[in-house]
């Protein structure tokens, strides 16, 4: 199982941050997918990180945070871009 933590922050900031006190950082061996606006095909991800927050996730890749679902399987849709910027991202769940 290979989990991170994105660079400068722990898992008690971001936490604190989405007011979830079971956010935790998955196993990055897992199906991350992203829709891409316009195709009925998803693109791969290679995520760096992933963070749990309940059913939804937070995926880096190539430092870009996207918003996703985790599936029964364990496999992640994305659906939305937040940018380089994990605050605002995790605002945004």
């Amino acid at each position: 199982m290979t989990t991170h933590l994105p660079t400068g922050w722990t898992i008690e900031q971001i936490r604190a941050l989405s007011q979830d006190r079971r956010a935790t950082a998955l196993s990055r061996d897992r199906l991350v997918v992203v829709e891409e606006p316009g195709r009925s095909e998803y693109a791969t991800l290679q995520p760096e990180v992933i963070l749990g927050f309940h059913d939804l996730c937070l995926v880096l890749d190539d430092g870009e945070w996207f918003m996703g679902q985790l599936d029964t399987d364990g496999s992640v849709v994305c659906w939305a871009s937040y940018g380089p910027d994990l605050a605002g991202a995790i605002l945004s769940l």
